[in-house]
Order: C-alpha cells, then structure tokens, then sequence
C-alpha cells in the first residue's frame, strides 16, 4: 500500500480552507457562514494530522491539537446556533443585514 505524498494532503487542505473562506465572505446566511468557519477549522485540522505523520510519526501533538480544534468547534457552534435561534424569533430571518439593524 502507497503512502500519499504530503504535497497532496496539503493541496486538499488548502482547497477546503479557500472554499471556506469563500463561502465566509460571499454568503449573508448565517448558518452558511458557520458552515464554513467550520470547513476552515477542518482544513486546519488536516494539516496538523498530516504534519504530524510526516514529521513526527512518533508523537500525537497534531492529533491533540485536532481533537481540542473539534472541541473548540462544537462550542462555537453551539453558541453560533444559539445566536441563530435568538435572531430568527426576533426578526423572523437568519440574514446578516438583519442582524446589524437589531435593537437593543
């Protein structure tokens, strides 16, 4: 069985992480926009995998970093989905114009 070449781990990982800033900065949806912080986050936790396989195959730093990354994710996206919620009930739409015209 072949190894696959880190170069190519790495054209992946950058692949995701553009398509998720894309998506970040074009999209006014909000769950939209978090779908894609989490796909930046992912393509993050690709390269720690891959540069720790690589470089220290002995070590599990990389695979730490990923499991608190994917820890650090499920928060955000529990208050993110929270916050989601609370502006759907007042303004009955999850568009990011609506949220800056929010009164408090």
């Amino acid at each position: 069985m072949s190894e696959i070449p880190l170069t190519n781990i790495l054209f992946l990982s950058t692949g995701l992480f553009f398509i998720g800033v894309y998506g970040l900065f074009t999209r006014r949806n909000m769950i939209t926009m978090l779908m894609s912080v989490e796909l930046m986050l992912n393509s993050v936790n690709i390269n720690f995998v891959a540069f720790n396989k690589y470089l220290y195959p002995e070590k599990l730093d990389g695979i730490f970093f990923s499991i608190f990354i994917i820890t650090i994710a499920a928060a955000e996206a529990a208050v993110a989905i929270a916050i989601i919620i609370n502006l759907y009930r007042s303004h009955h739409s999850i568009d990011v114009e609506d949220a800056s015209e929010m009164k408090y």
